[in-house]
């Protein structure tokens, strides 16, 4: 039982830090050139998301290591958070909407 323990938590799972997110609209997108600068809604001394499986587990900070970025945990969920983060996604069922769905937007979002 301890070797499958350890086999498990030798996997590994893409995690992602988001910096921020912005809509833009088609047109804007197709006006993108190399060069373009996009501005975000977020300050760069804001906390950042980590994501496993597109799941918030915890957020950080930005830090510079050597000539690479890191990011410095500030927060994290616990262990059943992270555990339930990396569950895949389940499919809806006869069109109803899983649990792990995304929320539709609101008109004043």
């Amino acid at each position: 039982m301890k070797r499958s323990v350890e086999q498990i938590l030798r996997i590994e799972v893409p995690l992602l830090v988001q910096l921020a997110e912005r809509k833009l609209s088609l047109g804007e997108v197709l006006e993108l050139t190399p060069g373009s600068i996009l501005e975000l809604p977020k300050t760069a001394e804001e906390e950042l998301e980590i994501l496993v499986n597109n799941k918030v587990i915890g957020t950080g900070n930005a830090v510079k290591v050597g000539e690479n970025f890191g990011i410095r945990v500030r927060f994290v969920g616990d262990i059943s958070q992270r555990i339930a983060a990396m569950a895949p996604k389940r499919a809806d069922t006869e069109g109803e909407e899983s649990e792990d769905a995304t929320p539709a937007e609101t008109p004043d979002e």
